[in-house]
């Protein structure tokens, strides 16, 4: 009986480095995964959201600051 338990060949030190490479560069890949995937909830239910909103709230104007800030050129100070 072979007293060899290496099943997966770690005792060369390259293939040790490539696994842990491997395995480092997979987890990373998880986590981006869990991350986009939130991404993608919270936009998903943002407009879930955005879809019991009565239409008349689509047509408001735009809110942006530059609206805000319009000057009436006609008006004296």
């Amino acid at each position: 009986m072979s007293d060899n338990h290496d099943y997966l060949g770690t005792s060369d030190n390259t293939f040790r480095l490539r696994a842990d490479i491997l395995a480092l560069m997979l987890k990373g890949a998880g986590y981006a995964a869990i991350f986009c995937v939130a991404v993608g909830v919270l936009l998903g239910a943002t407009i879930w959201i955005g879809s019991f909103l009565p239409p008349e709230s689509k047509e408001a104007p735009d809110p942006s600051y530059g609206y805000i800030l319009t000057v009436d050129p006609t008006t004296q100070a």
